[in-house]
């Protein structure tokens, strides 16, 4: 059986999230913070990097996100939540799947870690708000970031999560989005796993 290794408050939420949607069995074992923030020993020794998300499977451990999604929709979904080249929307999935981790979680952490740290921001707009410029007006061109239909590039962005800490009162898209997904009841699953 697949373990998941979640650390609260991290991405990992994602891999909970795809297994609920896709009706992956798993067990999980849940791990919390140290009062720093940082992952306690015992999930930093799980992989060489010591990240999460984590998980195990027959003698395998995988870590980093995206690798453990496509490894559960290939082996696990049969197929279900990704896209092949030979989908219309195919290049927007791929697109939308890499920005989660290339560009909108680096964006969040560099404002994080400045903004701890008293630093200024730089240039107008932000890393962080052109992020949310650009999900807002994808948000507003399709339903989901693939196209018309939840995908794992939904999973990726995580956004559900990283909504909470967002000002999303000029954002009617992603408050649309957020309601559709949020009802989804995989997430509502994975919220109370959360």
């Amino acid at each position: 059986m697949l373990t998941i290794h979640h650390l609260r408050n991290s991405v990992s939420d994602r891999v909970i999230w795809l297994c609920e949607e896709l009706g992956v069995p798993y067990e999980l074992k849940s791990y919390d913070r140290e009062p720093s923030m940082a992952a306690p020993p015992e999930y930093k020794a799980l992989t060489a990097f010591g990240t999460a998300p984590v998980i195990q499977e027959r003698g395998l451990t995988l870590g980093e996100s995206g690798a453990i999604v496509e490894y559960i929709c290939r082996k696990h979904g049969g197929g279900r939540l990704i896209l092949g080249p030979d989908q219309a929307n195919f290049a927007d999935y791929l697109f939308w799947f890499h920005f989660a981790n290339g560009s909108m979680v680096p964006a969040f952490m560099i404002e994080h870690i400045t903004n701890a740290a008293n630093i200024p921001a730089g240039p107008s707009p932000t890393r962080s708000e052109r992020v949310m410029t650009m999900v807002e007006a994808r948000l507003g061109e399709a339903a989901y970031f693939a196209g018309d239909e939840f995908t794992a590039a939904d999973v990726m962005n995580l956004l559900p999560r990283f909504a909470e800490r967002l000002d999303l009162s000029g954002l009617p898209n992603i408050r649309g989005y957020l309601e559709r997904v949020t009802a989804r009841p995989a997430w509502k699953r994975t919220a109370e796993l959360r």
